[in-house]
C-alpha cells in the first residue's frame, strides 16, 4: 500500500502542474455564496447525523476539486452537497476550489514529536505535520476532530469511495478512529474555516 501511495504521489504531482493557474478564483467567488452558509461559519454542524461542517481554507485546491466531483458525481454521499455540486461544471469546481483553498498549508518541516502508532501510514500522504505531501490528498492539520472521525467512518462504510482509504479504514476500531483524528485536529499550521465577507445582496452591489 505504501508503494501505491508513492505512485499516486508523483501522478498528483504531474495534475498538479498541468492544471496549475487554470482556475479563476474571483468566479469561485462569485459561485460560493451558497457555500458559505455552511463553510462560511465557524463552528456550524452538519445537522444529521451531527457533525462539523469542514475547514476548507488553506486545503489544497486539486483536493477540493476531487472532494466536489465526488459529490457531484456520487462517490460521496451526502445529499445536500450532491444537490450543491449537481449542477457545476468542472471548470466551475475548480474556481470554487480556488476561492476556498487559498493559500494552502505548507510544511514545517518539524516532524511532531511522538506520531501515535496507528496514524504512521497516514503520515505517508498527509504528512506527519498534517500538511498533504502532494495536492491530491487532504491537509488534516487543525481539521475538526469529529469531521476526521466522521470521513474515516464514511470510507469504512462506503459513504465515500476510495479503494486505498477503504482498504486503510476497514480494520480500523473506534479509538484507532479516535486517536488519529485527535492527532491530526492538534497539529498546526491549521486549517481556517473561510469567512463570510458578504450577503447575496452585498455581492450583487459588488457588480453595479
Amino acid at each position: 500500500m505504501r508503494r501505491t501511495a508513492v505512485l499516486m504521489t508523483a501522478l498528483a504531482a504531474l495534475l498538479a502542474s498541468a492544471t496549475a493557474g487554470a482556475a479563476d478564483p474571483a468566479h469561485g467567488k462569485r459561485l460560493s455564496y451558497t457555500c458559505l452558509g455552511c463553510h462560511g461559519i465557524d463552528g456550524y454542524k452538519n445537522a444529521y447525523p451531527s457533525y462539523s461542517v469542514p475547514k476548507l481554507e488553506g486545503q489544497h485546491p486539486e483536493y477540493l476539486a476531487a472532494a466536489l466531483t465526488g459529490y457531484r458525481d456520487g462517490d460521496r454521499a451526502h445529499l445536500t452537497m450532491h444537490s450543491q455540486a449537481s449542477i457545476l461544471s468542472d471548470a466551475d469546481i475548480a474556481d470554487i476550489a480556488a476561492y476556498f483553498s487559498g493559500t494552502p498549508l505548507t510544511p514545517t518541516g518539524h516532524a511532531p514529536a511522538a506520531v501515535p502508532k496507528v496514524a504512521t501510514l497516514c503520515t505517508s500522504c498527509h504528512g506527519a505535520d498534517g500538511v498533504a505531501v502532494a495536492p491530491m490528498y487532504p491537509s488534516l492539520a487543525g481539521q475538526h476532530e469529529d469531521y476526521l472521525r466522521r470521513a474515516l467512518e464514511e470510507y469504512q462504510k462506503g459513504g465515500r469511495k476510495n479503494a486505498i482509504m477503504k482498504q486503510f479504514a476497514a480494520n480500523l476500531s473506534e479509538d484507532d478512529i479516535s486517536a488519529i483524528a485527535a492527532y491530526f485536529a492538534h497539529q498546526a499550521p491549521a486549517l481556517k474555516t473561510e469567512e463570510r465577507p458578504y450577503t447575496v445582496l452585498g455581492l450583487a452591489a459588488e457588480h453595479h
